[in-house]
């Protein structure tokens, strides 16, 4: 009798308190797994974001160098501005049909103050000025 009171003990399987650990371990395990993703995610988006403002500024550079001043706007790397009247324009200077949104579907930010010009993107909080901003 002895012998079969441990063989039944052998095979009853996990008690409830391992199955809790168990559960509680791949929680936690599960969280540290989703905070890296989420930050290598972040990281990507923000890459992303800085290549396709240092591409816009390339488009703009050839921009001023036919038409002797940065675009008024950023369609004017696509279209030919109305006020062209030397015909300097030898555009498009930009491949697609508009320009992209950024990463977080926002418009990427342009500001012309003459020959100088900023272009940026508002990052993930989609505020302008904020620490969280992207330049080239």
């Amino acid at each position: 009798m002895t012998h079969s009171r441990r063989r039944r003990r052998a095979v009853t399987g996990f008690t409830l308190i391992e199955v809790l650990l168990v559960l509680v371990i791949l929680v936690i395990l599960g969280s540290i797994v989703g905070v890296s993703v989420f930050g290598v995610q972040k990281q990507a988006l923000e890459k992303a974001a800085k290549t396709q403002v240092e591409s816009i500024e390339s488009a703009i550079k050839f921009y001023k160098l036919n038409m002797n001043k940065a675009p008024e706007s950023l369609d004017n790397l696509i279209t030919q501005p109305s006020d062209d009247k030397g015909n300097k324009w030898k555009g498009p200077y930009w491949e697609e049909d508009t320009i992209p949104l950024d990463p977080w579907e926002n418009e990427y930010q342009y500001e012309v103050n003459g020959a100088d010009y900023k272009v940026w993107s508002m990052g993930p909080d989609g505020a302008s000025g904020t620490e969280d901003d992207i330049n080239g």
